[in-house]
């Protein structure tokens, strides 16, 4: 059963924000959720409320959505630093140079004061079950992104260790799966063999950790890039938009475990039997509040009482 959602916040969940521009302002670039206005060497990362799937973005957003997202990304790259460096400086709209700071009251927990990094075109996906696109690849080959796995796993089942399966970074369109060979091909072998072992130390801490707390980190996706010459942790980190979570008493009945990310959505979608082709569906008001009590629930399970992490 899933935990009783929290009080909402006044003024916090009921006026989804869609972007700078609403306060004003211009970003520089724009993605399906985030926005990042450049500040020299800096840059300030904004999660809007905007929510995508199947490659297109809602044309509803989901309010408070952002903030959950904002603030558990920067608990984890707190704890994250004792392993290696990350872009986060700070999330505090203290720390903001105007205009921004004068909207603290929008931007608290939404927005990320971070370095500037040159990004390493690669997903870093690690997969600790078999699910979603994973599973349909293992029915298909015994195999997911050229890694081997045993006979008779069903979906939803944990797998023997977890595993690297990176794909392609797609500004657009779909992201491709690469094999262990058209990941060395892309960025040389020091730096494949690096990301793969930093993105299975980063899950594995995560993912006990989270187990600590009541949620299952099923699958993931990290980014790096470089920073002063050296491999950073940049863009979000283990959040219910990065990762699958699902609390820890829904998982090994056989059954699809309940979702705490954006899962809720993609069923949704799939029930109403949206075609995935523009434009997408108007969400209706008890989506947006079930959407809303899974971020929610999520954050208050992996943060409650924390600043970071502690392993």
């Amino acid at each position: 059963m899933m935990q009783p959602t929290p009080p909402r916040p006044a003024g916090t969940w009921t006026e989804a924000f869609m972007g700078l521009e609403s306060l004003g302002l211009q970003p520089s670039s724009r993605g399906k959720v985030r926005e990042i206005a450049e500040l020299g060497e800096r840059l300030l990362i904004v999660a809007t409320d905007r929510i995508s799937a199947f490659d297109l973005v809602m044309p509803n957003g989901i309010p408070g959505r952002g903030t959950v997202l904002g603030r558990i990304a920067a608990f984890w790259f707190r704890g994250f630093s004792d392993l290696l460096p990350t872009h986060f400086i700070s999330n505090d709209p203290n720390d903001f140079p105007e205009p921004f700071k004068g909207h603290a009251a929008v931007l608290s927990g939404r927005a990320m004061l971070v370095r500037r990094a040159e990004r390493i075109e690669v997903e870093c996906i690690v997969r600790g079950y078999l699910a979603g696109s994973g599973y349909a690849d293992y029915r298909q080959s015994g195999e997911v992104s050229g890694v081997k796995l045993p006979a008779g796993l069903k979906e939803f089942d944990p797998l023997p260790e977890p595993i690297f399966t990176p794909t392609t970074k797609a500004d657009e369109g779909h992201d491709e799966p690469m094999t262990p060979a058209e990941l060395v091909a892309a960025v040389g072998a020091d730096l494949a063999e690096q990301l793969k072992l930093l993105s299975l130390e980063i899950y594995r801490r995560g993912a006990e950790y989270a187990r600590r707390r009541g949620i299952v980190v099923a699958d993931t996706k990290f980014e790096f890039g470089h920073i002063d010459g050296k491999v950073t942790l940049i863009d979000e980190v283990l959040t219910p938009d990065s990762s699958r979570f699902w609390p820890v008493e829904s998982v090994g009945s056989g059954k699809k475990p309940v979702s705490l990310d954006k899962q809720f959505l993609r069923d949704y979608l799939i029930s109403i039997r949206w075609d995935r082709k523009p434009p997408a569906p108007r969400l209706p008001d008890d989506v947006i509040q079930k959407t809303q009590e899974r971020y929610r629930i999520a954050e208050r399970l992996l943060t409650a009482g924390a600043a970071q992490p502690v392993w």
